[in-house]
């Protein structure tokens, strides 16, 4: 078997992610091959906790005019419908899952319970973590490092549409730098869009190391997990 460089892991998977090229819903066909990623890596007896989050249906910082806390709460509802596709996509190719979302809807999903959670994890379920922290004003990140820290998760995968942490938006700029390694506080200090600051400094104080790499490549999951070379480690250093 190959050897892993971690094993307990928190997936932190955006909702855009979710809708491939479109945008905006569901892309199918991309959420079977992230789930089939997943499957790799619970194959090789790592521990997965996976986050994902809801922009792929709802982006509550684009409703002008709504009260704050409504825009949030219905954010986390997204949440909840992206972690039951990934579940029924995950279980469909036989990876034994539970979803435990932060807002009790016990018909649908689990209540978040700690010792429940790393019990599923140690029986070789992946436990997708619905309705971000339970609070509005609080991230998908920052419930990403949050539970990462509960569970005590090795290191943070946090799959984004770009492979790395630039200096700025390699979209926009050609000549935008890649980091290779960053410390956390260098990644508070000048501003790089990895996670919130809040998400940034939970992961500071729990020492817990996020691992910054593209989605769209086939088999970076697994690539991540036997310690290749790709994306931006972020660290105590």
């Amino acid at each position: 078997m190959e050897k892993c460089t971690y094993k307990r892991v928190m997936l932190k998977i955006s909702g855009e992610a979710l809708s491939g090229t479109n945008g905006f819903g569901f892309d199918f066909d991309t959420i079977s091959r992230i789930a089939k990623e997943v499957k790799e890596i619970v194959d090789m007896d790592i521990e997965v906790g996976l986050v994902v989050g809801g922009g792929n249906i709802w982006r509550g910082r684009s409703s002008e005019g709504m009260d704050r806390t409504t825009a949030d709460h219905m954010g986390m509802l997204a949440t909840c419908i992206n972690a039951l596709a990934l579940q029924d996509a995950l279980e469909g190719i036989g990876v034994k899952t539970r979803v435990q979302t932060a807002i009790e809807m016990k018909e649908i999903a689990e209540p978040f319970i700690r010792r429940r959670a790393v019990r599923h994890l140690e029986k070789g379920r992946v436990v997708i973590f619905g309705a971000g922290s339970g609070n509005p004003y609080f991230s998908t990140d920052t419930a990403a490092a949050l539970r990462a820290a509960e569970i005590e998760a090795d290191v943070i995968l946090l799959a984004k549409n770009v492979d790395g942490v630039y200096d700025k938006d390699p979209n926009k700029f050609s000549d935008a730098k890649k980091y290779d390694t960053l410390t956390y506080m260098e990644v508070i200090e000048q501003g790089l869009q990895v996670m919130d600051t809040t998400a940034t400094t939970l992961c500071m104080d729990n020492n817990i190391p996020i691992l910054v790499f593209g989605i769209e490549a086939d088999g970076n999951i697994k690539r991540a997990m036997l310690g290749e070379n790709i994306g931006t480690i972020v660290s105590k250093k």
